[in-house]
């Protein structure tokens, strides 16, 4: 045995330290092996819509209410849904039923409830050890879930134990928290992994709850999209993002989420706009959301959203005259303006601008920062680096977090694989290397990664790249050729906004192209799917969301409120459990409470279905092949004790 093979097994040896706890560990990966995959769901584009994505996991995507209709369809319907609704919200239809009837029949309905809700979670922990089951149970009521779920009640003496159980409950005033924990456990299990690719930030108003949520989740990854990039760049300490999550907060009137969710004091920068634009119209900058019922009609907002683009139009020429790498020189606009004439010249046209008062503009020196303007962004670099809550949720997305993932066949990336014209993968050199493909993916995650492990020092190369990230015509996130930001709020003809997508758009349906980028990450065309966002689609307009023969799947169903006149639906989820692949769309969420008051579930629909040749096991899977791995040394580890090369050790009981 090699050295390196020996210190290997030396180790393994410190955790199976005998051949009775080897043997133990390898029966036991063995049968998980053997169990059907875990239930998988892929949704994309959240943008800070907590209520409705928090539903989505609640009923697990319409998953839930499918399993009541197939399993109690003894139940009327009215009573099927409101078992739904009990699982989804416990609480609140405690509280609702509590209010509409009297002690006697709440107390019938409450026993009713949960032996329905005792007799679904033995349906949902089929699929799971005993193990998983168990780390899973609360805590408090562990032993009596257990007893009820592995109980039956077939048999005269088990149903006197089992009603025994459900009437000590009773008796002890634990039944509505016992409601409660066993929503959450049947919830839990309902979704074996959670794979969110891209956007949970900007638009809506609430991303600081999304991140909590998915804090709360046992088994998650993250594909970072385009607006999450610009927030791990401000956690980072790059003044530009900082800018410009700023800028799009207040575009979207979603300040609040700033000030309120993150305890980021806008103060200094609230009141430096006030004084510097209160004699501006502001036009421009109005929030996109109404606000006709803000004090001074939006205009504060309007206001502090000028302030803030005038400074990020300023903080990006540093960025791109420091990386001419980036290719992004056309996207400084302010040296372009002649401000006596209220113009710019562009593309050798001449526009007139649609605002043209810049009172901190110098125009021998426009992108130089006023002194108030480089000490508020001082300010607010500080407050973003150390702000606790918003730290916690990037180191979140950097552990749980990655610019694109291979997993199970399934290649998930939020927007595009940067592509030529003519199908072949773009180049893009960094530090005189050129990257293209899964080489790109990776050296740009290496150097985000970097920029936020030195996000303390003062000055680091690898911060500029959050920029090319959110902009770059060759980053996978972005996928355009340029983003005309300046151009869409000061100059009226359209034909200057448009923003040209990367040929991956046009070319990814055909076979050669998929096979390329499969191949790529060694996934076989056959078995292989790509999943995107980021472009919103909508399947009722009549919209392909399933392109090339099920080998890609198209995810941003417009969840954010913002898309609504884009698409009449509210996001979508791809499911995977053993038997098949399926995309359901969600009719748009409207309030949690308006749906508890109807006990009316949204709408999911059913739009795709690609059915498995055979059952799917863990051992199909990644994490299958890595515990088969696992059961290969823990049986090579028990042949080295069986030979006498490593000795077994016997711990008595009390550790000694």
């Amino acid at each position: 045995m090699e050295p390196y093979e020996r210190k290997y097994f030396e180790l393994l040896a410190q955790k199976y330290p005998n051949i009775q706890s080897a043997s133990t560990e390898l029966i036991n990966l063995s049968a998980i092996l053997n169990l059907p995959k875990g239930t998988e769901h892929y949704i994309a584009d959240i943008h800070g819509e907590y209520d409705a994505f928090n539903h989505y996991l609640k009923n697990a995507s319409g998953v839930l209410r499918r399993k009541i209709d197939v399993h109690f369809k003894d139940l009327s319907l009215k009573d099927r849904k409101r078992l739904a609704f009990f699982i989804y919200y416990p609480t609140d239809m405690l509280g609702k039923y509590q209010k509409l009837l009297n002690a006697q029949a709440y107390s019938e309905l409450l026993g009713k409830t949960l032996r329905q809700m005792v007799a679904l979670a033995r349906i949902v922990v089929g699929k799971y050890t005993k193990s998983k089951v168990r780390k899973t149970l609360p805590d408090e009521f562990a032993y009596i879930i257990q007893e009820l779920i592995y109980e039956s009640d077939r048999t005269e003496d088990k149903a006197r134990y089992y009603d025994a159980i459900i009437e000590a409950l009773f008796k002890t005033e634990r039944e509505k928290k016992m409601i409660v924990e066993l929503s959450r456990f049947i919830r839990k299990l309902s979704i074996d992994k959670l794979h969110v690719v891209g956007d949970i930030f900007d638009r809506g108003p609430k991303p600081h709850m999304v991140m909590e949520r998915l804090i709360k989740q046992k088994r998650v990854d993250v594909q970072w999209g385009n607006h999450d990039i610009i927030w791990l760049g401000a956690a980072s300490g790059s003044r530009l993002m900082i800018a410009n999550v700023l800028r799009i907060a207040a575009r979207y009137n979603n300040l609040d989420c700033i000030e309120d969710g993150y305890g980021i004091n806008l103060r200094p920068l609230a009141n430096f706009a006030n004084r510097v634009y209160k004699k501006d119209a502001c036009k421009p900058f109005y929030p996109k959301k109404d606000v006709s019922n803000e004090p001074g009609g939006g205009k504060f907002v309007a206001r502090l959203h000028k302030a803030i683009a005038i400074i990020q139009f300023k903080l990006e020429s540093e960025v791109v005259r420091r990386n001419p790498e980036f290719g992004l020189d056309d996207r400084l606009m302010l040296h372009r303006i002649d401000f006596d004439k209220g113009t710019i010249a562009l593309n050798n046209e001449t526009y007139e601008l649609r605002e043209a008062s810049f009172p901190t503009i110098d125009k021998h020196d426009p992108y130089k920062l006023t002194d108030s303007e480089l000490a508020i962004m001082d300010h607010l670099k500080q407050l973003f680096l150390h702000n606790e809550m918003l730290q916690k949720h990037v180191r979140f997305l950097f552990r749980k977090g990655s610019m694109i993932l291979p997993i199970d066949n399934t290649l998930l990336f939020h927007a595009g694989f940067p592509l030529n014209a003519d199908g072949s993968f773009m180049e893009k050199t960094i530090n005189g290397k050129p990257y293209k493909g899964k080489g790109l993916f990776e050296k740009l995650e290496q150097i985000i990664r970097n920029a936020y492990l030195n996000r303390y020092e003062k000055d680091t190369h690898e911060r500029d790249w959050f920029m090319f990230l959110w902009q770059g015509s060759a980053s996978p996130l972005f996928a355009k050729d340029a983003m005309r930001t300046f151009e869409r709020y000061f100059i009226e003809d359209k034909a200057t906004h448009n923003e040209i997508m990367n040929p991956y758009f046009e070319l990814r349906t055909r076979t050669d192209i998929i096979r390329n980028i499969l191949n790529d990450y060694a996934i076989p065309y056959d078995k292989g799917r790509i999943v995107n966002g980021h472009v919103p689609l909508d399947v009722t307009r009549g919209e392909d969301i399933v392109l090339a023969d099920k080998h890609i799947y198209l995810i941003d169903g417009g969840m954010s409120k913002e898309y609504q006149k884009a698409t009449n639906i509210g996001g979508y989820t791809l499911i995977a459990d053993s038997y098949a692949y399926y995309l359901v769309s969600h009719s748009r969420f409207s309030t949690y409470q308006e749906l508890i008051d109807k006990e009316e579930d949204i709408v999911s629909v059913l739009h795709s279905e690609d059915l498995n040749e055979r059952r799917t096991y863990v051992y199909d899977t990644d994490n299958g092949k890595a515990l088969k791995t696992k059961v290969d040394d823990l049986a090579h580890l028990i042949e080295l004790y069986r030979s006498g090369t490593l000795k077994e050790k016997y711990y008595k009981q009390n550790g000694a």
